[in-house]
């Protein structure tokens, strides 16, 4: 028998769907419940692709005794932290703040007001069953204590989350950062810090931009040496391509195997960026593949891309991954099994568990023959493992992570000349911008084209926003721009912080109109992705630049310094902040291609070969409309031109490209 949630439209949800505990969604009705019952509300958060939220399901939420105990005592409410991040972000907040940790699935105990009162991550059965006696018995023994203790802690966090007065990130603070990185390289395995290793792919891009900003060496090694550990490494799918969630190790070589598209579109742009900066042609086979991931594992029939594939499969991690000597001997022969297992570090004692290895390329192979060889062995290993049990898939469509892979989709096509790309990423902001927009207002995510109830947060305005205006770049098209001007006047206009006099520049992560939470979250650190604050930052200063508008190049500056102090203290936490700013203080550096045939298009390759962070460039028509850049560029003796502008003053047009590149050096 289902319950409540075999309505819901988030994948996650609908894995509770046939618990015993009576669940609801996020929804008044609930606490309107939980206030007639005089209960509290057991909340829990998780997202579909959470290794330990699945574990907490089989052992408690499926079982008829601890069901039983949340039934008798509790209003029970699931949220999917993906469709929900507002929700999400309050109560992270208050786990942290009152744990000194956080995590997923998130166990949260609120008044039916909605004020936590004990929070909590995974709890094994019985220490579960424990802790909901305990509130049972303090809820009816010592209520006053709960109540006053809940109005303490959401008003601590409603003080946490008001915007603060910002602090300017300078070149100085920028230079900071690259040596705080490089006091923190891991000079053995690369990456920063010790382990579980995330992909540090704000941070990669922040390097990557100061680098073609100041010409700064070591900031290009960190970034080299940790992209190319990252993609030699376990955690990088080496048959099928596509980065998992974490390593648990410091060296790379055992992932956590859920793979999200968040991680995959950031990785994606920057190895495009890697092989920009550097020519190396593993950064360029990996952008490729990674690319290729996304839109053969993650695209959806409607235009737009899933969120996660599973860490599990049939309940055991990593079971479609891994292999063992025997495994590749069943599949290739013995043989080839034996070169296969040198070449991919498959061991008789095994890399992950119970002999089994994750699959590692430490060395490419040389020379014609060789890697003939291993793309056969790659072809091989693949189409047998696709006979494998594959891993869930979350298929639900969000919007923020959408304008990630569409920015990504469209650098690597345009960046790589791999058109198909450029196609993926127009098919996908025409499917968000069809059914996400809803009167004039975006929704949060959508599944098998049904777009759901939640309305979009900061970082879907600014992601998406950011998305688009790289889509513009890469195909000319008027609208794409227009689109993302329209979200980020909303933005401005519904999640603008004002200050004393008004001015607008931080963001909160809600509109004014949402749903009225104990707190309205606001957070400038990034994390797996930017955070709302400097992604609307970063597509603030992109718009600027493309339609040469100053009010949004000073609300970008504005936002972007809200987060400086975080930048100076722990610009590991600030990573797309850092790299907004670098993108600040290279520009704009605009260029405008005029003309067709193949003397625009060698100015175009060139122009996009260039390392500037701050270069936005158009292509097209002399005064097409609706693209700001090429009104009044005519073309020059007949033939194309392109026009360099850097912070809107323009030089005289060049139509070689031998004159481009020296207009496009660092003045």
């Amino acid at each position: 028998m289902t319950n409540r949630l075999a309505t819901a439209t988030s994948p996650y949800l609908q894995q509770h769907r046939d618990n015993p505990v009576d669940w609801w969604e996020w929804q008044p009705e609930a606490f309107a419940l939980a206030r007639e019952r005089d209960v509290p509300v057991l909340l829990s958060i998780g997202y579909s692709a959470c290794h330990w939220c699945h574990v907490m399901a089989h052992e408690s939420f499926e079982d008829p005794g601890v069901a039983a105990t949340i039934n008798a005592g509790f209003v029970a409410v699931k949220v999917d932290r993906e469709e929900r991040p507002d929700i999400d972000a309050i109560y992270m907040a208050a786990t942290t703040a009152t744990t000194g940790h956080g995590g997923w699935p998130m166990t949260v105990f609120i008044t039916p007001e909605g004020e936590p009162f004990y929070c909590g991550t995974y709890f094994p059965r019985a220490q579960l069953l424990q802790l909901l006696a305990a509130i049972t018995g303090a809820w009816r023994d010592n209520r006053a204590e709960i109540l006053s203790s809940s109005a303490r802690i959401a008003e601590a966090i409603r003080e946490a989350m008001v915007p603060r007065a910002g602090e300017a990130i300078t070149t100085q603070t920028l230079a900071g950062a690259v040596a705080t990185f490089a006091g923190q390289l891991d000079t053995v395995h690369a990456g920063f810090g010790r382990a579980p290793k995330f992909p540090p792919s704000m941070v990669l891009e922040f390097l990557l931009r100061h680098h073609g900003r100041t010409g700064d060496e070591t900031a290009l090694h960190l970034a080299s040496v940790t992209c190319e550990a990252m993609a030699r490494g376990g955690i990088y799918d080496q048959l099928d391509g596509g980065f998992a969630r974490y390593a648990v190790d410091a060296a790379w070589v055992v992932p956590h195997f859920e793979k999200m598209l968040y991680d995959n579109a950031q990785l994606a742009r920057v190895y495009a960026h890697w092989w920009r900066s550097s020519a190396d042609p593993l950064a360029r086979r990996i952008a490729v593949e990674t690319a290729e991931f996304i839109v053969r594992d993650l695209g959806t029939e409607e235009g737009g891309f899933a969120s996660a594939l599973d860490a599990d499969t049939d309940g055991v991690e990593g079971l479609t991954y891994s292999w063992t000597p025997a495994q590749l001997a069943d599949v290739l022969g013995p043989e080839d099994a034996v070169v296969a297992a040198r070449l991919f570090e498959v061991t008789d004692a095994g890399t992950f568990e119970h002999g089994a290895s994750t699959l590692q390329l430490l060395v490419d192979p040389s020379g014609p023959d060789e890697q003939e060889a291993w793309a056969d062995l790659r072809r091989r290993l693949s189409a047998a493992r696709a006979t494998r049990p594959q891993p869930g898939r979350d298929d639900k469509v969000v919007t923020s992570w959408n304008g990630l892979a569409i920015a990504a989709l469209a650098e690597v096509g345009t960046l790589l000349d791999e058109p198909q790309f450029v196609e993926a990423a127009r098919r996908c902001a025409e499917f968000v911008l069809a059914t996400h927009l809803v009167d004039g207002r975006l929704r949060r995510s959508s599944r098998d084209g049904l777009v759901g109830s939640a309305m979009a947060v900061a970082d879907d305005h600014g992601n998406l926003a950011e998305g688009l205006l790289v889509l513009h770049q890469a195909t000319g098209d008027a609208r794409w721009l227009a689109a993302a001007r329209s979200l980020l006047d909303t933005a401005i206009a519904r999640f603008g912080h004002r200050g004393a006099a008004g001015e607008a520049g931080a963001f909160h992560d809600t509109a004014d109109d949402a749903e009225a939470l104990f707190a309205r979250p606001h957070g400038s650190g990034d994390n797996a992705e930017p955070s709302g604050q400097s992604a609307i930052a970063g597509a603030l200063l992109m718009l600027g630049a493309l339609t040469g508008d100053p009010h949004y190049l000073a609300v970008a500056d504005t936002a972007i310094d809200t987060a400086g102090g975080l930048a100076a203290r722990e610009p590991r936490f600030a990573g797309w902040s850092l790299a907004v700013a670098e993108a600040r203080a290279a520009g704009p550096l605009q260029v405008a291609v005029v003309g067709d045939g193949a003397d625009a298009t060698a100015l175009l390759r060139q122009t996009r070969r260039s390392v500037s962070p701050g270069l936005v460039v158009v292509a097209g028509a002399p005064d097409a409309p609706g693209i700001p850049l090429l009104a009044q560029r005519p073309l020059v003796a007949g033939g194309a031109a392109a026009y360099v502008c850097r912070g809107f003053v323009c030089d005289l047009p060049v139509t070689t490209t031998l004159d481009l590149e020296t207009a496009l050096r660092p003045a």
